[in-house]
């Protein structure tokens, strides 16, 4: 299983607005969705937190959150790391549902 965390980013309060914070990370794997939720529940994410976004699934984690990921055995990682998880479990994917 490898779920990656990558920075936390401020994303300004007009992007935001009405949420309680601005600053949060994403939380993705690059093997399979269900790795991902069973890592977001050991967090204390919610199910209906999953951003099921087409092509790039993940879940948004507050700084408090993004530390107990990498505590619980998430992978630091840059935009390019990110991007790459997300074409791996694409292919995977799609793999899975033609192979």
């Amino acid at each position: 299983m490898t779920i990656y965390v990558d920075a936390v980013v401020d994303w300004g309060s007009e992007r935001c607005r009405g949420l309680p914070s601005t600053r949060w990370c994403h939380m993705v794997s690059d093997t399979s969705l269900d790795e991902l939720h069973a890592m977001a529940a050991r967090i204390g994410m919610r199910r209906e937190w999953f951003q099921n976004s087409p092509g790039h699934p993940h879940y948004d984690l507050t700084p408090r959150r993004r530390l107990a990921a990498l505590a619980a055995g998430a992978i630091e990682a840059d935009r390019a790391t990110i991007i790459g998880a997300w074409r791996r479990l694409r292919a995977r994917n799609t793999l899975i549902d033609h192979g």
